[in-house]
C-alpha cells in the first residue's frame, strides 16, 4: 500500500507515544521528536510503500531515544492478559460448530492489542472486557470458504505474526491448521529485531510453539512489517515455495500488497481508513481476505 495524507499525522502520533514510553528526559525526548519529523519530512514520497516510510521514522526515534524496544513492558503485559484469557478462548473453540474459523476470529481479536494508534487499544488489560463483544461481531468481511479450500490442497503455509499478545492467540490458530491437515508444513515469521510491539522469536520461544509449527522463521531486520529487499535468503526462498501465506495485521497488507506473492490471505481488524480503503471494506471490522 502506498503511503497515505491520513498516515502522516498516525505515524506522527505513535512516534510521540513510543518516546512517551521510553522515558527519557525531556532533552532527549525532544530531539526525538524532531529526528522522527526531520525523517518524516525527507523519507515522504507518495509512491512509496507506508510501512517502509514508517520503518525509517521509528528506526530514527529508536536510535535517538538510545532505545531498542520502547514497547517491551506493553508487549510482556500483552502476552500476560491474552495467556490470562486462554481457558476462555480455547473453550470458545473446542465447542464452536467450526473450531477452524472460530480460531480465525479469536487470532483477529488479538489484533486490536495495537497501540499508539487510533482503533487500538489505549491499554493491553481492555481486551479482557473487550474480548467477548468482539467475538460476537465474527467476521466483517469473510472468504473463508476459499481459505479453508486453499489450505486444504496446501503442502506448505506460511504465517506472518504481528503484535504480541495476539501472537498467544495465533498459536491456536496453528493449531487447528495443523488439525485440519497434519501433513502440511507450516512456518511461523516473527520479528528479527524488536519493532513496534511486534512480537519476536523470544515470543515465539517462550510460548512453545514448536508445538504447534514444523518451522520458525524470523524477518531478519528492523522492519515495520517486512523489509522485501533485506529478508533473509531462507525466508526469500520460503516465501517462493509456500502454497499459501497467512498475513496477521496492517503492517504486514501495507508490504504484501506491494508485491505479487499468491495466493496469500489478510487475517486484520481494519483500525484506519486508508488501510480499509485500499482492501476495499469498512472500518473497524474483523476482516478474513483472500487474494489470489
Amino acid at each position: 500500500m502506498k503511503i497515505q495524507p491520513e498516515c502522516l499525522p498516525c505515524l506522527i502520533k505513535r512516534c510521540l507515544y513510543e518516546i512517551e514510553l521510553a522515558g527519557k528526559n525531556r532533552e532527549v525526548s525532544k530531539k526525538a521528536m524532531v529526528k522522527a519529523m526531520e525523517t518524516l519530512a525527507r523519507e515522504f514520497d507518495p509512491s512509496r510503500c507506508s510501512a517502509s516510510i514508517a520503518t525509517e521514522v521509528h528506526r530514527a526515534v529508536y536510535q535517538t531515544l538510545d532505545c531498542k524496544d520502547p514497547y517491551r513492558e506493553m508487549k510482556r503485559r500483552s502476552n500476560e492478559v491474552a495467556l490470562s484469557l486462554l481457558p476462555k478462548v480455547e473453550a470458545i473453540i473446542k465447542n464452536s460448530r467450526d473450531p477452524l474459523k472460530a480460531a480465525i476470529v479469536c487470532s483477529i481479536i488479538g489484533n486490536i492489542l495495537d497501540f499508539g494508534i487510533k482503533g487500538g487499544s489505549s491499554r493491553p488489560e481492555n481486551l479482557e472486557k473487550d474480548f467477548e463483544r468482539f467475538y460476537r461481531e465474527g467476521l466483517g468481511y469473510s472468504d473463508y470458504d476459499e481459505f479453508r479450500e486453499i489450505l486444504l490442497n496446501a503442502r506448505r503455509v506460511t504465517l506472518f505474526t504481528d503484535n504480541c499478545g495476539e501472537i498467544v492467540f495465533d498459536k491456536l490458530l496453528c493449531r487447528e491448521i495443523k488439525r485440519l491437515k497434519p501433513e502440511l508444513k507450516l512456518t511461523l515469521v516473527v520479528k528479527g529485531e524488536p519493532v513496534l510491539s511486534d512480537a519476536t522469536r523470544e515470543d515465539a520461544e517462550n510460548l512453545s510453539f514448536r508445538e504447534v509449527v514444523d518451522e520458525i522463521m524470523d524477518t531478519g531486520t528492523f522492519a515495520v512489517g517486512l523489509d522485501i529487499e533485506n529478508m533473509p535468503e531462507n525466508l526469500r526462498k520460503n516465501l517462493e515455495e509456500t502454497d499459501l501465506i497467512i498475513c496477521k495485521g496492517m503492517a504486514n497488507y501495507e508490504v504484501f500488497s506491494e508485491t505479487n506473492y499468491r495466493p496469500i490471505v489478510y487475517l486484520l481488524r481494519t483500525k484506519c481508513e486508508p488501510i480499509a480503503r485500499s482492501i476495499g471494506v469498512k472500518t473497524n471490522i474483523n476482516i478474513l481476505k483472500v487474494f489470489t
